[in-house]
């Protein structure tokens, strides 16, 4: 049997990584910017995070829903006294598609609801629903398509003030990212959220805050819509909560309220992934790891105003977009290939860099000399 042949891949086989470094079968060291999709929140192989994985296997991986499991109230309260929302309640899952299905299906549980506004650009997952809210017709299967979605242009308030004088008695949720990834790093405005909240509060609706890849401390706040000081009403995460491991999760305002068999999972929650997410709050915590992040990503970025190639720099903390003209496309892959930095991309000419949280100044120094150099080439 061959694997499906559904990803590009680069030729390089990963054989060992520590913090923001990571090793190839022939012993060639590589800068990690990346962290496979923003996942690496805290360095590969971090030490605590190890021990404590590893003291969970050696007692117990995984045991259904059916029965207690004390970690899981322990990351829930870890969750939420770190990230500020400790009044909400916590329901874990695998995965940020996941995150995403549960949290659309929770609001039109709750509202009665079958409309959900999306936006120009956005990714919100792959699976049925989140894939539907997911601007990318090239993903989205014939069986998942539906005329529940409504897509707006990004960050247009006009736009959205129509759609819901049009539909507001119809509409069960608005999701969007606070920093679309996929999407090029563009940064949803402060007046936009706050247009959601009010227009939500005003119809009844649910804001949902796709927090999967621009959370989990990404930004220097835990989520990053909360530069724009509001709350909504259902975060879903994923990516770097589990630093690797599998795991994700939807944070649920009080309002809403649980009945037995309303959401379920099999393998959300076991013990080994809610390990894995527990040792990532404790280092964000104790090695005061939002603040690291929007330090070195502010200084990131500034410096990389500073390139007379570079169109335009997007994003906050260290969810970072930079924008290059099209002749110089190649960049990200010569950064790879020359240089030996892992960077994203957004189609077409846009290098994401999403390292882990406690990179240093150093690390953000290398990237920026490599980055000098491909330029000038």
């Amino acid at each position: 049997m061959n694997l499906f042949n559904v990803y590009p891949i680069n030729p390089i086989n990963i054989v060992k990584a520590e913090g923001s470094t990571v090793w190839d079968a022939e012993g060639n060291e590589f800068l990690d910017l990346y962290g496979g999709h923003a996942v690496i929140s805290i360095g590969h192989t971090h030490p605590h995070y190890v021990k404590t994985i590893t003291e969970q296997l050696n007692n117990i991986g995984f045991y259904s829903n059916s029965i207690e499991i004390p970690i899981q109230k322990q990351l829930a309260q870890q969750l939420g006294e770190i990230s500020g929302k400790a009044d909400y309640t916590l329901f874990l899952c695998n995965s940020g598609a996941e995150a995403n299905e549960n949290a659309l299906k929770l609001a039109s549980f709750h509202t009665g609801r079958k409309k959900v506004i999306a936006f120009d650009k956005a990714f919100h997952g792959r699976t049925s629903l989140a894939v539907a809210a997911t601007d990318n017709p090239a993903i989205v299967a014939p069986v998942n398509q539906t005329d529940n979605i409504i897509f707006l242009p990004f960050n247009d308030e006009e736009a959205l003030l129509a759609a819901f004088a049009e539909y507001g008695d119809e509409i069960a949720a608005v999701i969007i990212e606070g920093i679309q990834g996929v999407g090029g790093i563009r940064e949803a405005s402060v007046s936009f959220l706050r247009l959601i909240r009010s227009l939500c509060d005003q119809y009844g609706s649910v804001y949902i805050a796709d927090s999967v890849q621009c959370g989990y401390g990404r930004t220097g706040d835990f989520y990053s819509h909360d530069y724009a000081q509001v709350e909504a009403d259902i975060y879903s995460m994923a990516k770097g909560m589990g630093n690797g491991f599998p795991i994700g999760g939807i944070a649920i305002a009080p309002k809403f309220k649980a009945s037995y068999g309303l959401l379920g999972t099999t393998f959300g929650g076991n013990h080994l992934a809610c390990a894995a997410a527990v040792a990532v709050l404790d280092i964000i915590k104790q090695d005061n790891l939002l603040a690291n992040a929007a330090s070195v990503g502010a200084y990131l970025i500034d410096e990389l105003k500073k390139f007379d190639k570079v169109q335009e720099v997007r994003g906050r903390g260290l969810m970072v977009g930079i924008d290059l003209p099209t002749e110089l496309a190649h960049v990200k892959k010569d950064l790879l290939l020359k240089n030996r930095i892992f960077t994203g991309e957004a189609k077409p000419n846009v290098i994401r860099i999403l390292p882990a949280l406690n990179i240093t100044k150093e690390i953000a120094d290398r990237f920026l000399t490599a980055l000098d150099e491909r330029l000038k080439a």
